[in-house]
């Protein structure tokens, strides 16, 4: 079995092979990818033809070494690859027709990563920092009802749209509040929802929900398409009006970049919750969509939100990013 260096050579030689007649004049560009909390091998074959005017399909090639692992049978690895980049290619809009950089301002929405998994990414990409996140910035580009399509907002983008952070944040701030409405719900509703998008009638569903008092109720934060919602979190008369109706601060779990969940400061430690939050990271969330293994604390009477705890992993990949304080806490645990 090859290596991944081999593997991706071997990729970039023959991916064209695979693709129909129409593209064999095409060029193959491997490239890297800064993604949130990783960076990945993305392959690109760029058409020299009128396609070009349309969004060039990106394929990761770490994901096709993954499936090669799993098969050993590298004619098949290449066989979907290039159906999977064809399709994309009918699918990919006209972006002539939909990169309107007047109405860019208004189509300017935030995103909350994780500062010290996201160094390289955020070298080169205006943000701010709130904690021990980031707030990132993507263009809405679409959005209708199967998704929306955004990209992020680089240092090169943001001259292009004559924007500086400070610009960019004060319209993220209006406009994610109106297209991706903050939402808070309560467990119960959720898993409503989940049942009843499955067909079951209501009145059903609300007997299979056991009743909870409401500072022992965990509640989702998140947004109305559930996308990049973690950011919502910066609404804080969302928070308020829970902190309220709990008549109780709050710690603030991390569920992933898409959402955070919220319960009563009175339900236990914030230590202990962070290290379930660590726990599920590990073994539950994708990389890609892990936001910190910390929790936040909200403040109802201060009316302000802040780190509860300061545990020594701050990666999401495993890694740990302060030695000397693992090495402590060894110490002090002999």
């Amino acid at each position: 079995m090859m290596n991944y260096e081999l593997f991706k050579e071997v990729v970039a030689e023959k991916i064209l092979g695979y693709m129909p007649s129409e593209y064999q004049n095409s060029r193959v560009d491997i490239h890297s990818v800064s993604k949130v909390n990783q960076t990945m091998d993305g392959l690109n074959i760029v058409p020299t033809d009128e396609r070009s005017a349309k969004v060039t399909p990106t394929i990761y090639v770490n994901s096709m070494y993954e499936h090669y692992k799993e098969c050993n049978d590298l004619e098949e690895v290449l066989r979907e690859a290039a159906g999977s980049i064809e399709k994309a290619f009918h699918q990919a809009p006209d972006m002539s027709n939909m990169l309107d950089f007047d109405k860019a301002k208004d189509n300017i929405i935030m995103q909350m990563v994780n500062t010290e998994q996201n160094k390289g990414m955020l070298e080169n990409m205006p943000h701010r920092e709130f904690q021990d996140l980031s707030i990132i910035y993507r263009w809405l580009v679409d959005k209708d009802g199967q998704g929306i399509s955004s990209t992020m907002v680089n240092v090169s983008l943001a001259e292009k749209l004559g924007m500086n952070e400070e610009q960019l944040f004060q319209a993220a701030v209006v406009n994610t509040k109106i297209l991706l409405p903050p939402t808070i719900k309560s467990m119960n509703e959720v898993i409503r929802d989940m049942f009843m998008k499955d067909g079951m009638p209501g009145e059903i569903a609300d007997m299979m929900i056991e009743e909870m008092p409401d500072d022992k109720v965990m509640y989702i934060i998140s947004n109305e398409r559930g996308v990049n919602g973690a950011a919502s979190m910066l609404y804080e008369e969302g928070l308020h009006g829970l902190a309220e109706k709990l008549g109780s601060d709050l710690y603030i779990m991390p569920s992933s970049i898409h959402e955070v969940i919220a319960v009563s400061a009175n339900m236990g430690d914030p230590n202990e919750l962070a290290e379930m939050v660590a726990e599920i990271n590990m073994d539950q969330v994708s990389l890609d969509e892990r936001l910190s293994n910390q929790v936040y604390h909200y403040d109802k009477d201060l009316r302000k939100l802040s780190l509860a705890t300061d545990i020594p992993n701050k990666r999401l990949d495993g890694l740990v990013a302060e030695a000397n304080l693992i090495y402590d806490s060894k110490n002090q645990s002999r």
